[in-house]
């Protein structure tokens, strides 16, 4: 099994471990990958999910790592890879001078990004008839994990330790969406101004598309490097279903917003987040891709994963064969057009760990 079969496998299907304190705390809740634990396998960092039903009943048990960090990885109890974890950050173990850990306030993703979720609050998540049924963002600040609001000031600070002691490379700021017209651009802009004061790391900022497009030049100009406008499902009906309230804004603003940011920000360096298995066709996610690479935004596809606590926790995860069908020939469609996940500046897409994406285009480059 190639090293872009097993990242695949392993991310639809989970992992057991055998010690579940092996490596840096794994994400519960939240936004980005909640559930999941950072292993590296070879030189490929990925996020697994480890929380969830699939991976309760996976095939794949992580043996406890030894001295240096790397373990065994079985199935039916014979070796098919050896991975390591990355290492609790060093940052965490700080505090901001009124008392919040640091790890309140943004998070290791992968073995070098940092990402927080600016504002932990969402008109989407408040309502049950406009709340995306996958989304979780009100779970870590209900257990205490995270703090509702994180200020220019402590992402500034927190950012600035965590690339001196932890050798950050970038950095992701998303939010849930605030009522305003902006839809969370302007926490955004004001966030990144004041990290880029404190320190030279290339950021991506993720919100909804603002009614505005100015903005996109707004947090260009406050420091923001690459942009994040995130679909999660492609189809009409899928959206209306999944995610009521964030389907009210149509694909056709989508489309629009692309095309202003992708002006500002350069080709390649906008992205959208594409989940599947949440009823989308293949064919219907191949085709919004080709559509969106002929713009200049890179679709960041990655497997859909059930989080305990929310709607769709009961939802299959999709099969690795789904997901080849679709990795496989978008790796070879983003080559084409002259994108790959190495030259996005920051964010998801360059970090790759949520999906085998990134190792189907090394195999087209190849």
């Amino acid at each position: 099994m190639s090293d872009s079969e097993l990242i695949n496998d392993l991310q639809t299907r989970g992992m057991r471990l055998v010690d579940p304190r092996a490596g840096h705390e794994s994400r519960r809740g939240g936004a980005g990958p909640s559930d999941h634990k950072a292993i590296t396998i070879g030189t490929t960092t990925v996020m697994v999910p480890v929380h969830t039903a699939p991976a309760f009943e996976s095939p794949y048990l992580v043996e406890a790592p030894d001295a240096s960090g790397a373990a065994r990885v079985l199935r039916d109890g014979a070796e098919v890879a050896r991975v390591r974890f990355p290492l609790r950050p060093r940052f965490y173990e700080l505090k901001t001078a009124d008392g919040i850990p640091y790890n309140q306030i943004a998070v290791l993703h992968s073995r070098d990004v940092l990402a927080t979720t600016v504002l932990q609050t969402c008109i989407r998540y408040e309502s049950r008839k406009k709340t995306c049924q996958f989304c979780s963002i009100g779970q870590s600040l209900a257990a205490g994990r995270t703090i509702a609001h994180k200020t220019p000031a402590q992402l500034a600070e927190v950012a600035k330790a965590a690339v001196a002691l932890d050798g950050v490379k970038h950095m992701v700021l998303t939010t849930g969406t605030p009522r305003g017209k902006d839809r969370g651009a302007a926490v955004l802009a004001e966030s990144a101004a004041a990290i880029k004061a404190a320190v030279d790391l290339p950021i991506q900022a993720q919100c909804e598309p603002p009614e505005d497009d100015a903005w996109h030049r707004r947090m260009a100009d406050a420091g923001v490097d690459a942009l994040g406008m995130h679909l999660e499902a492609v189809t009409p009906e899928v959206r209306a279903r999944i995610m009521p309230g964030k389907a009210s804004v149509p694909l056709e603003k989508y489309f629009s917003s692309f095309e202003a940011a992708v002006k500002v920000f350069g080709h390649g360096q906008v992205s959208t987040y594409i989940l599947a298995g949440l009823g989308d066709s293949a064919e219907a996610i191949l085709a919004m891709s080709e559509k969106l690479c002929a713009m200049g935004v890179y679709p960041f596809v990655v497997p859909f994963v059930p989080i305990s606590g929310t709607p769709l926790e009961s939802h299959p995860a999709p099969s690795s064969a789904f997901m080849a069908s679709i990795l496989r020939p978008l790796g070879a469609m983003i080559v084409a057009a002259g994108m790959k996940s190495e030259d996005i500046k920051a964010g998801c897409g360059k970090c790759g760990a949520c999906s085998a994406l990134s190792t189907y285009e090394k195999l087209r480059v190849a």
